[in-house]
């Protein structure tokens, strides 16, 4: 039985959508421009429809589609976002809007922390420990071996607790669970 791609994407954005627009503005730090290329990503997904092996499940193809769509714009973007962010550090240091996302305390504190990781470090979390992939299908996404994912997530986990300690917000003393 032939799939209506149509309503198939359609009915992964309902499912999806939210989930890759989480994961892009954690990338790109910028509401308007994760929901353009959210969009993208799934304009994308029905272009190359026919290409979708299912070797994979729908959600780890897409979000292979969205990493690579954010890493097309950034590309672009580099030279001038370099600089923007820099000037934009130095005169706003607040979250992004408060109608847009609400953010606890501590997920803002992670959050910052996050930004202060590097590029692979802070994709690598993300993936793995924030939206739950599997070292396997982060390989994919990724297109990186499973090896790699895990040594990553590793280095990565320690460079993000070393920041949060670096700002105060990690107290290196072991919690005691009851």
């Amino acid at each position: 039985m032939p799939v209506d791609k149509k309503e198939e994407i359609s009915g992964w954005y309902d499912l999806h959508s939210t989930s890759i627009l989480g994961f892009i503005l954690l990338m790109v730090k910028d509401y308007q421009q994760a929901e353009d290329l959210t969009q993208e990503t799934f304009v994308k997904a029905y272009i190359y429809f026919d290409t979708y092996k299912r070797q994979s499940s729908e959600k780890t193809w897409l979000f292979s589609i969205a990493h690579n769509v954010t890493i097309d714009y950034l590309r672009k973007r580099k030279p001038m976002l370099v600089l923007k962010e820099i000037f934009l550090f130095l005169e706003d240091k607040t979250s992004l809007p408060e109608e847009k996302i609400e953010l606890k305390e501590e997920s803002f504190e992670l959050y910052k922390g996050l930004s202060r990781l590097k590029d692979s470090y802070r994709k690598i979390i993300i993936l793995r420990k924030i939206k739950g992939f599997s070292t396997a299908d982060t390989a994919i996404i990724l297109n990186w071996s499973e090896s790699k994912v895990r040594s990553t997530l590793s280095r990565a986990l320690n460079s993000l607790k070393k920041e949060l300690i670096k700002e105060g917000y990690w107290d290196e003393k072991p919690v005691r669970r009851f």
